[in-house]
């Protein structure tokens, strides 16, 4: 199995990270008039949109449209990231919709989805049936190929996904996500007994032999730092069932993490979790792991909670799925074997 990594990006490469300093003769000009100088391919309404959001910042401070810029000002600016070259054909694929309203849609994506078209997945992914089922959907300045998407989650993890239905609610979104004030947990099975909760922290950056997996670094020019806070859930012996709250959402974080601490996920290829890593050498016992990888083809990963400010409202939203079936049989199945062979 090829992970799919180049279509599953970091949250904040989602967005422009722009950084303006005004020269030292720099006359006073409007903020909104000022950016509309300086960014490329963008509009006044997708300006007003970040300022009203508040992100855009001078000297690190939120600041109105009617701010005048001064020599020396640092304005700091997040958007969503420029157009791609890239169509994306509508296709009737059922989704589980959690919630809609005007401005934002919940999805619970199944495991096995690619979230947006990209090399080697144009048909079939989420965007594409988003494209369908919300037809009015808009493709917004700087998320052309991609309507909506405020984060993303890995094709083989199962869980809730957000997406904004115009470019106030993107922009609004985006913001929580940058700041990292979205409230997510997951809940993951991995390999061995976890002692104690914990959390893992480091920087996350591409392998230097095999990009398409992420590693850990102390040096922060390899990769962006990253935070995972894991809570021990169920102990099942050689396996062990936890929940994992972000605080930064980095490319495969949770899987590379748990990784790090020698705790890959079950069944995870990528990080070597698709290997007996725990256990007794019974032939009994590896057939009763392989048919537990039989039954949860991927790696044990869900997303299963989502909390955010609404963008219209400003109430605070929170939803919860259930574990789907390939999870709940493969926890099932540990559970007993766990329960049978206790001394």
């Amino acid at each position: 199995m090829v992970d799919n990594l180049d279509n599953e990006q970091d949250e904040q490469e989602l967005y422009e990270h722009l950084r303006i300093v005004a020269d030292k003769g720099q006359a006073l000009l409007r903020i909104d008039k000022f950016l509309m100088n300086r960014v490329e391919n963008t509009s006044r309404n997708r300006i007003q949109n970040a300022i009203d959001a508040g992100t855009v910042k001078v000297n690190d401070k939120e600041v109105k449209a009617s701010y005048k810029v001064k020599p020396y000002d640092i304005i700091t600016v997040v958007l969503p990231d420029p157009p791609r070259d890239t169509e994306v054909y509508p296709e009737d694929i059922p989704l589980d919709i959690i919630y809609e309203d005007d401005d934002v849609l919940l999805v619970n994506k199944e495991p096995g989805m690619v979230v947006h078209p990209g090399f080697n997945n144009y048909t079939g992914t989420l965007v594409n049936a988003l494209t369908f089922h919300l037809n009015q959907l808009p493709t917004l300045p700087g998320n052309t190929g991609r309507p909506g998407l405020v984060h993303r989650i890995d094709k083989d993890t199962s869980g809730l996904l957000v997406i904004a239905k115009n470019e106030w609610a993107m922009t609004f979104l985006a913001k929580q996500f940058y700041e990292h004030s979205i409230a997510r947990k997951y809940v993951a099975m991995v390999w061995g007994d976890l002692v104690e909760d914990g959390t893992v922290t480091g920087y996350i950056g591409r392998n230097m032999k095999d990009r398409r997996i992420m590693d850990m670094y102390d040096d922060e020019e390899k990769g962006k730092w990253s935070v995972t806070h894991y809570r021990v859930l169920e102990r099942l012996g050689y396996v062990t069932l936890v929940e994992c709250q972000l605080e930064t959402g980095r490319t495969h974080q949770i899987r590379a993490h748990m990784k790090s601490i020698g705790h890959p996920l079950f069944n995870d290829e990528s990080y070597g979790g698709n290997k007996i890593l725990k256990g007794t050498s019974f032939s009994k016992y590896k057939q009763f792991v392989e048919n537990t990888f039989s039954l949860l083809p991927r790696q044990a990963l869900h997303a299963k909670s989502l909390g955010f400010i609404h963008p219209k409202s400003k109430e605070f939203l929170h939803f919860e799925v259930p574990m789907p079936e390939d999870f709940r049989l493969a926890l099932e199945k540990w559970r007993s074997y766990s329960s049978n062979n206790q001394s």
